[in-house]
């Protein structure tokens, strides 16, 4: 699965990397937590232009009877979000980036947990493969959404773990390559054979991944403390053993 990531990079670095104009400064995060507002592209179905926009990870469906659904729904798998009620719809019709340039998985040790730090060998921010959708209130909860306010909320596909996190987990997150953004973000494709074929896992020689403090398993830590190893024997590698 994918429950935290991090995006720490500037509005003019993610309009020049990902073609969006224009880019609200956003704070870097290095704890980001589902239940937040992501930073996301879709593709303007008017002017067909990429729009950068905030969204609340978790998604949503349409006919969901409150906004607590959401929670739950914060990843989907790619082998079969092409038939789930929830998601499919939106695989069909509303995909969208959502902006990383890393991102934490844990490895059960002794009966604990110990989180592990995953980017790109380069350090360039990277998109994964997402979905959204809009949800309204009709009614007034008894506490929460106020009635009829829109929800827009994504959640973010995984697939199989690729060699460089099969030791920590056997899942991770969709990474798509740059030159399928636009395919991905094209809601006239629809064929689920096409979209499936964009789901693989991202090489592993182009990533490094190390372990990191326990500090970033409470979600309320967001410094850049989250990503550093452990110590300095844990130089970022492309190896974990």
């Amino acid at each position: 699965m994918c429950g935290r990531f991090t995006l720490n990079q500037s509005a003019e670095a993610l309009a020049q990397v990902f073609h969006v104009e224009p880019v609200m400064n956003l704070a870097a995060d290095f704890n980001i937590a589902p239940t937040r507002m992501v930073a996301t592209v879709l593709r303007n179905p008017e002017s067909e232009k990429r729009e950068f926009k905030q969204l609340y990870w978790g998604l949503i469906p349409s006919w969901a009877k409150d906004a607590g659904m959401g929670a739950k729904l914060i990843n989907a798998r790619a082998e079969t979000v092409a038939e789930k009620p929830a998601f499919r719809s939106a695989f069909k019709h509303r995909r969208c980036l959502v902006l990383a340039d890393g991102f934490y998985e844990w490895q059960r040790q002794q009966g604990k947990k110990q989180p592990f730090y995953f980017r790109l060998q380069d350090r360039q921010p990277f998109a994964f493969a997402g979905l959204w959708e809009r949800w309204r209130c009709l009614r007034q909860p008894e506490a929460g959404t106020p009635a009829n306010e829109e929800v827009i909320s994504c959640t973010i596909l995984t697939t199989a773990a690729n060699e460089l996190l099969q030791p920590i987990h056997e899942r991770m997150p969709v990474i798509l390559e740059p030159q399928d953004y636009d395919l991905w973000l094209d809601s006239q494709v629809q064929t689920p054979q096409t979209l499936q074929e964009l789901l693989r896992p991202y090489p592993a020689p182009a990533m490094t991944g190390y372990p990191v403090s326990t500090l970033v398993n409470n979600s309320r830590h967001h410094s850049p403390e989250c990503i550093i190893p452990l110590s300095e024997k844990n130089v970022p590698t492309n190896q974990l053993n």
